[in-house]
């Protein structure tokens, strides 16, 4: 008999458009347009974020509020409503709950595991990591309850995931990280990415 499956999917850029650069957009702070498809080392992209931050005296309520403007990426609700009448999915995000949620209650409330921010006084004063290297350490803790893991991501906070998978894919990854990680299939939309988990169930 088969294993049962867990779909572990990235949440921006795969299913939500990037937070962090919608936020730049409605600020016109080019430095926050910077994500994990370019700074590969989590810790010192958001010590760079929270400094910005406190320069410009940007609170967490005026992030929310870019959030609860965003749209999901076209497409995005369809595909995963119809992966989870195939399997169990997670998200598995470096996101922080206090962003999250609008994006969940648009997606239908699949399950999330993220991380949380420290606030004082509607002001980000730091962050609290669930743990370090997450998402690989849930994929690797689903295999030893004998799951079969397909991931899919699209940055370089991804890429642990994706190894630590049964099957894995890229998904409107950008050229770098693709060329970098040639070892995962790249695809570009819904029909492709089902295509893959498909191949995979």
């Amino acid at each position: 008999m088969p294993k049962p499956c867990i779909a572990t999917l990235d949440l921006e850029g795969v299913l939500s458009p990037e937070i962090w650069i919608s936020v730049a957009e409605r600020t016109k702070i080019k430095e926050l347009r910077l994500t994990t498809r370019d700074i590969s080392d989590y810790d010192e992209l958001m010590r760079h974020r929270l400094k910005i931050l406190d320069e410009q005296g940007i609170k967490l309520s005026d992030i929310q509020n870019v959030i609860e403007s965003m749209p999901l990426i076209d497409g995005a609700r369809e595909f995963l409503d119809e992966l989870r009448t195939l399997c169990q999915v997670v998200i598995l995000s470096d996101t922080f709950a206090e962003f999250a949620k609008p994006i969940m209650k648009n997606l239908g409330y699949p399950t999330l595991f993220c991380h949380n921010l420290e606030i004082k006084e509607d002001k980000i004063i730091g962050y609290k990591l669930r743990q370090k290297n997450q998402k690989q350490l849930a994929v690797e803790a689903f295999k030893s309850l004998n799951f079969e893991i397909f991931a899919a991501g699209d940055s370089y906070n991804d890429i642990e995931m994706l190894k630590a998978a049964d099957r894995a894919c890229l998904f409107c990854a950008p050229d770098t990280v693709k060329k970098e990680f040639p070892q995962f299939n790249a695809v570009e939309t819904y029909g492709d990415l089902m295509s893959e988990f498909l191949k995979f169930a």
